[in-house]
């Protein structure tokens, strides 16, 4: 990257600061309230509990799993790192739509946890006092006081660009265009994905994010990258913020990273846009068919895993 690309990318990686809710926001939540959160309280939820696979993949490999919502279990030949786990049922009036699709208390110890950032749905306090990590558990600057008291044998606060190293298993924590505080006073937290790498592979976690220039930076500091987690719900937030990607632009982050597949996710799980509940699958999978690479995105069932 050259002195003149420099300067106008990193301007995208301080702390946003668009917090405020944008202009219309009365009626957008109103709508939220009479379509989403009213009617969500009383359905059931859908999707299976399975107990999770045990066994590593073989080396060379990797076995991706959807818990729900941005959770995901990633088991590599010799390691495994959970990525912001939720096993809640509830997030306020917020009632969860899917089931987790594994067993909270079948997983196994893991290496790693990684939390992207201190949202509630994010960080799960009561979920991450369940888990077993032998490493500890990783998250964004400003936010280790959060987890300090959930039982993890060490905490390790990573700026952006921040590489860690436990053996063969390495984590790179990655920009993102959000917000990190977990009340509203809190504006100190970062917030950002993660980069896992091990036994060859590597899997992307975007973390919550809006469409940014940042995609073609990590992009191009980390090519080849196996597989890219990507957010494709909560676009029509009712604040309007502009802190998350619709289908169509997280297709184009994927395109920016270069990675070879994609798998959705932050859709389903918890109703938290005004974006019908169907549409986000609906119009990833029109655009990827646009687009002609319908066979790079994988569409996995929670609890379900799948390996590459």
């Amino acid at each position: 990257m050259n002195e003149e690309e420099s300067r106008i990318v990193e301007p995208v990686y301080g702390r946003y600061a668009g917090l405020m809710p944008q202009k219309g926001w009365p009626g957008r939540n109103l709508k939220f309230w009479r379509h989403r959160i009213v009617p969500g309280m009383f359905r059931r939820a859908g999707g299976e509990v399975m107990e999770p696979v045990l066994e590593p993949p073989e080396c060379g490999r990797v076995r991706i799993t959807w818990i729900g919502h941005a959770s995901f279990f990633l088991q590599f030949a010799g390691h495994s790192v959970i990525v912001d786990p939720n096993w809640a049922k509830w997030h306020g009036p917020v009632k969860r739509q899917r089931r987790p699709g594994l067993n909270l208390t079948g997983v196994p110890e893991v290496d790693l946890v990684l939390v992207t950032h201190a949202h509630f749905d994010h960080l799960h306090k009561p979920s991450l006092k369940v888990l077993q990590s032998r490493g500890g558990i990783v998250v964004p600057s400003g936010s280790g006081s959060l987890v300090r008291r959930l039982g993890f044998p060490a905490i390790h606060e990573v700026k952006v660009w921040d590489e860690l190293q436990f053996d063969e298993l390495g984590v790179v924590h990655t920009p993102s265009h959000h917000w990190g505080a977990r009340f509203l006073h809190d504006t100190h937290r970062d917030y950002g994905g993660y980069l896992v790498k091990a036994g060859g592979k590597s899997v992307f976690h975007c973390g919550d994010s809006a469409y940014f220039p940042g995609f073609k930076e990590i992009g191009a500091r980390h090519e080849g990258i196996d597989v890219a987690l990507m957010p494709i719900g909560a676009y029509e937030a009712p604040s309007g913020r502009d802190v998350h990607m619709n289908p169509e632009e997280a297709v184009r982050a994927f395109a920016d990273l270069g990675a070879k597949v994609m798998i959705p996710m932050h859709y389903g799980t918890f109703p938290l846009g005004n974006e019908p509940h169907d549409e986000p699958v609906e119009r990833l999978l029109m655009e990827a068919d646009r687009l002609g690479i319908s066979d790079r995105i994988l569409i996995p069932e929670e609890g379900v895993g799948i390996e590459w």
